[in-house]
């Protein structure tokens, strides 16, 4: 038989060296979240013209690389060093989402400073329903 070497140089890699690669990659795309999650959390509380759009569509970029490179992982089989790193991120989340609430506190209390302002404008009694004798 001849020697087919030269053909299997460009055959795909095997099943057994993609999940050999896996926790490494797992680990590199958690250590980016975390940065995209840090990055937000402090954008949030200090830039008034921070891009959460920009943001959320970076985290779902990570979210989906996330979720392609734990693909047939089994959780129990996770190394502990990734283990360590999902508890490190969810920490992380948690503050974030800490964040993101304040900040949509804070715009809503400013919503409803001006909705209460535009009533009081408009309230003026030029156009009110004792005017129109509808009142009573």
């Amino acid at each position: 038989m001849s020697d087919l070497s030269e053909y299997r140089t460009n055959l795909p890699v095997t099943a057994d060296l993609i999940d050999a690669a896996r926790p490494g990659n797992v680990a590199a795309i958690i250590s980016r979240i975390e940065d995209a999650v840090e990055e937000e959390t402090a954008a949030i509380r200090t830039d008034v013209h921070f891009d959460i759009k920009a943001s959320n569509a970076r985290k779902s970029r990570y979210l989906y690389e996330l979720t392609r490179a734990t693909k047939g992982l089994v959780e129990g089989d996770y190394p502990s060093e990734l283990k360590i790193g999902v508890d490190r991120l969810r920490d992380k989340l948690v503050a974030n989402e800490r964040a993101i609430l304040a900040h949509l506190s804070a715009v809503s209390e400013v919503a409803s400073l001006l909705r209460d302002a535009i009533q009081r404008s408009e309230a003026d009694g030029t156009y009110s329903a004792n005017e129109f004798g509808w009142a009573r």
